[in-house]
């Protein structure tokens, strides 16, 4: 296989000897994330971020794993171009390559993610008013790389993390796809002959920026399970059929996304374009309305039936939100909502009436704040009793566990 180089132009080489681990953030499908800072530049460790490792031997077993690591890395580069900034979007602070890791750094998000952050939640659900925030800068996330181009196909509330002033920024990028913008339809019977050449496809197959409406009422599900649910499962890129396009523009054929956010023309394998982040985030606001997800079954192959065979079921009275979910929810992906002119079909939706949205990253007070950090100077002692550089941390990660004896005063001697 060809190996992408990392790219530079907007990432300058992280120097591993001077950069100190401050704590493990977590570990995904991809890599490991740890806090870490640069006593150089910021010696009371004041602006700590994300560094991001992935061990090439892992890389090794999971087909198409190291392509996929070096195209998030081109995907935060193009981010961090001047031209490409955006507030609910991460950028690329730096990256590196040696022979047993692949690296890069990201912004720090405080406040955890969506899915966290719901759990803390009465009734671990949200209202429909917080969730009209969240969903409002998600939404504009999601414009912003579509305009660039970029299908991101893993839209989930794990994914969703929140900075230190409230508002989201979106993480992991390497099931996105570079795809050719989808033609803008301007007249109905455009896309309802879009809509038939897919159905003759598929047949026969399985608070200034906000007016505050009288909805704060926080949704309850009766008999609906608030126990946090299990992490979810990703579906890694398979390709299911031969390239499909369309006069909308081009179309992906991976079977990619996670378990019950897939979207059905993926499960259909008939070829997908934008329009699959529409139908997730239509999943993400059901998730975080009734604290489920529309279409779990005991199985995944129950699930994968499910999202293709049955309608999303809502609790209560219809309501504005109601309404957009279900649109968004269409199986068809010609009729949903978003389809014909992205996300302004979106934003005009009654539900996000009231919303300015040219004045979303001015909003002071996000529903959650995150609250302050554990004093910097405790933290940057607890790292200095450890001694170790990234660099040394590493070693010890690959190093067999005879030779690691155990510190009581690192907290990274469990690694």
């Amino acid at each position: 296989m060809e190996e992408i180089p990392l790219p530079s132009h907007f990432s300058p080489e992280l120097d591993l000897d001077t950069l100190k681990p401050i704590s493990f953030l977590g570990k995904g499908a991809m890599g490991t994330v740890y806090l870490v800072y640069d006593p150089k530049s910021d010696p009371s460790a004041a602006s700590p971020f994300a560094l991001k490792l992935v061990d090439k031997s892992l890389l090794r077993t999971k087909p198409d794993a190291d392509r996929r690591a070096r195209w998030e890395v081109q995907v935060l580069t193009r981010l961090s171009d001047p031209e490409n900034l955006h507030p609910f979007l991460p950028s690329l602070l730096g990256s590196f390559e040696c022979d047993e890791y692949l690296g890069w750094a990201v912004p720090y998000c405080s406040g955890g993610d969506l899915n966290a952050l719901r759990h803390f939640q009465n009734d671990r659900v949200f209202s429909p008013a917080v969730l009209r925030f969240y969903l409002a800068e998600i939404v504009c996330a999601l414009e912003h790389l579509h305009t660039m181009g970029l299908a991101y196909r893993d839209l989930k509330p794990e994914n969703v993390l929140i900075q230190h002033s409230g508002h989201v920024t979106l993480t992991d990028f390497d099931l996105s796809r570079s795809l050719n913008h989808q033609a803008v339809k301007t007249v109905a019977s455009a896309a309802d002959n879009a809509a038939e050449d897919t159905r003759r496809k598929s047949r026969g197959s399985l608070t200034r920026w906000i007016t505050i409406i009288n909805d704060n009422k926080k949704s309850k599900a009766a008999g609906v399970g608030l126990l946090k649910k299990a992490k979810s499962a990703r579906v890694s890129p398979v390709c299911r059929r031969k390239p499909s396009f369309s006069d909308n523009g081009e179309r992906a054929n991976s079977f990619v996304g996670t378990v019950e956010y897939v979207s059905p023309e993926i499960l259909r394998g008939e070829g997908h374009d934008f329009a699959v982040d529409w139908w997730a985030l239509g999943i993400l606001a059901y998730e975080c309305l009734y604290g489920m997800t529309p279409f779990k079954g005991k199985s995944r192959k129950e699930t994968f039936r499910n999202v293709v065979t049955r309608t999303p079921e809502f609790v209560g009275r219809r309501t504005a939100l109601t309404d957009l979910i279900e649109r968004l929810l269409h199986k068809d992906p010609t009729r949903r909502l978003g389809y014909v002119r992205g996300a302004c079909e979106i934003k005009e939706h009654e539900f996000f009436r009231g919303v300015r949205w040219d004045l979303l990253t001015e909003v002071s007070r996000a529903p959650f704040i995150p609250p302050r950090e554990e004093d910097v100077t405790e933290r940057t002692r607890d790292s200095e009793k450890c001694g170790a550089s990234v660099r040394e941390l590493l070693q010890k990660l690959r190093a067999p566990p005879s030779s690691m004896p155990p510190s009581p005063d690192c907290q990274f001697a469990e690694f």
